[in-house]
């Protein structure tokens, strides 16, 4: 059983920056995808970026060049590093999870484990 627990979401000020982790107990298998998505009131989930158990990562557009997706497996973490944040990057961010393949993904049916959630606000 993957459990996915998100933290460091919050309001800041547009150009600012923020962390956001996910305590991931998937780190044993030998391949996964993760990712983080995000879903803003009255919109559907959308992919951000991804990584692999190969290191491979992959973003959405709107967000390459701002976005960082990274992994820490001996701590088992994922984080997104979101600078330069817009107004438009307010939303529910979501940590997500695969087992099974490595690759990438934006679709969400192709995840099979999800986190609560942690909110980003960002204000112009």
């Amino acid at each position: 059983q993957v459990q996915l627990v998100e933290s460091g979401g919050g309001s800041v000020q547009a150009g600012g920056s923020l962390r956001l982790s996910c305590a991931a107990s998937i780190y044993t298998y030998s391949r996964y995808c993760m990712g983080w998505f995000r879903q803003a009131p009255g919109k559907e989930r959308e992919g951000v970026a991804t990584i692999d158990s190969h290191g491979t990562t992959s973003y959405r557009d709107s967000v390459k060049g701002r976005f960082t997706i990274s992994q820490d497996n001996a701590k088992n973490n994922l984080y997104l590093e979101m600078n330069s944040l817009k107004p438009e990057d307010t939303a529910m961010y979501y940590c997500a999870a695969a087992v099974g393949w490595a690759g990438f993904s934006f679709h969400t049916s192709d995840f099979g484990y999800w986190g609560q959630g942690t909110q980003v606000t960002v204000s112009s």
